[in-house]
């Protein structure tokens, strides 16, 4: 299969580790993209669970795979989160095109992007850490308990039901919290001058545009591989939440988004894109693009 070629790739909040991860999936996915850029923006690896002693090899592959791209040219950030803070201690750490750090600033088409984790905005984890813990453990558990149920759902010829969903959502505080999450993470992002400001922690995807009377900027989410199974795509100089359950495999063009894109602009675009690589290429001893 033919790889699709994108800019940038962000994905979070996997938690290798636990049985609730969709290892094989992410595997499937992360092997039909070349990004340029891979960014890893925390809870890659779950720290808080791996006394279980529970890493089975679809778990490993997704290891092996990204330290493959990272051989095979892609730049791979990997940002620390919340269950992987043990990586903490080696930020500013480089290997090759592999790097680790906190946070990360990255210029996209001429706009600046921060990518960070999120979790700093998190207060049960600044104040009451056994109590995040303890919320993380009935959060585990409830996915467990949700995947029987799809299970009996599916054998029944319904559709799949997210518990943990409804009962984030039930009588407003998960989206309260949620939104106020958003807004601040976006405030402080337009005081700072970053037009894109990515996240993950709260395993909620979204892109969205937030303006005030000191600017504008585009608040992107990740999402998580635990029951959203989502990431996000640059290219094109466009982002794209990207969700493995109904894309699937299908190419970066065929989004709606830039399916409504201004076929003049898409021209420009491409234009633009091919005369950089040409003038990379003549750079390079002028290489030929096939």
């Amino acid at each position: 299969m033919k790889k699709r070629k994108l800019d940038v790739v962000v994905i979070s909040d996997v938690h290798l580790g636990t049985y609730d991860c969709h290892g094989e999936e992410l595997l499937a996915y992360l092997s039909s993209i070349k990004p340029a850029t891979l960014v890893l923006n925390g809870d890659i690896a779950d720290g808080w669970k791996h006394g279980k002693r529970f890493f089975p090899p679809s778990h490993l592959k997704v290891v092996k795979k990204i330290i493959n791209m990272a051989e095979n040219g892609t730049r791979v950030f990997y940002i620390t989160g919340n269950h992987d803070e043990m990586l903490r201690k080696f930020s500013g750490t480089a290997i090759g095109n592999f790097s680790i750090c906190n946070k990360l600033v990255l210029n996209l088409d001429g706009k600046s992007c921060w990518f960070f984790h999120g979790d700093v905005f998190d207060l049960s984890l600044r104040h009451s850490r056994w109590l995040a813990k303890l919320g993380d453990f009935g959060y585990a558990s409830l996915l467990l308990f949700n995947q029987a149920f799809n299970w009996a759902l599916l054998k029944t010829g319904k559709e799949k039901y997210s518990l943990s969903r409804r009962i984030r959502n039930k009588g407003g505080k998960g989206v309260k919290y949620r939104r106020n999450f958003e807004k601040t993470v976006s405030e402080l992002a337009i005081e700072g001058g970053y037009d894109y400001v990515v996240c993950g922690h709260i395993h909620e995807p979204g892109k969205q545009i937030f303006e005030n009377r000191n600017g504008r900027c585009t608040y992107l989410n990740s999402g998580d591989w635990l029951e959203h199974l989502t990431a996000l795509e640059y290219s094109f100089k466009r982002w794209k939440v990207y969700n493995y359950s109904h894309d699937k495999l299908s190419a970066f063009y065929a989004d709606e988004e830039l399916k409504e894109m201004d076929i003049n602009e898409l021209i420009a675009n491409i234009i633009d894109l091919k005369s950089t690589r040409d003038k990379s290429s003549e750079k390079d001893g002028g290489s030929r693009l096939d």
